[in-house]
């Protein structure tokens, strides 16, 4: 059983920087593929980004695409997502989750471990 425990979300303005973490428990970090997904209030779950099990392999949503940076310390057991240039549109709550299928998956049902969440808000 891994625990995820998602921090640093919060209030931020447009443009601005924020850098969520994302620290893992309970089992071996480097068996999982990690994903960050965000869910905006009566939105459905959407993928943000996945990272392979050693960091060789990154995806992104178009959404995202050279804004966001995923990355992960497997000395840490803690994977990362580097928000920039934040826009209101990306005001959500913020989970991360972890794969064993594989890096690059966008399906929220084909994770098998899921953070609490972290709020982000993005004012204009």
């Amino acid at each position: 059983q891994v625990q995820l425990v998602e921090s640093g979300g919060g209030l931020v303005q447009a443009g601005g920087s924020l850098r969520l973490s994302c620290a893992a428990s309970g089992g071996t970090f480097s068996n999982y593929a990690m994903g960050w997904f965000r869910q905006a209030p009566e939105k459905e779950r959407e993928f943000v980004g996945s990272i392979s099990w050693h960091g060789s392999r990154i995806n992104y949503a178009d959404s995202v695409k050279g804004r966001f940076t995923i990355s992960r310390d497997n000395a840490k057991n803690t994977v990362y997502l580097q928000m920039n240039s934040l826009k209101p549109g990306d005001t959500a709550v913020y989970y991360c989750a972890a794969s064993t299928v594989g890096p690059g998956i966008t399906v929220p049902g084909l994770y098998r471990y899921w953070g609490q969440g972290t709020e982000v808000t993005v004012s204009s």
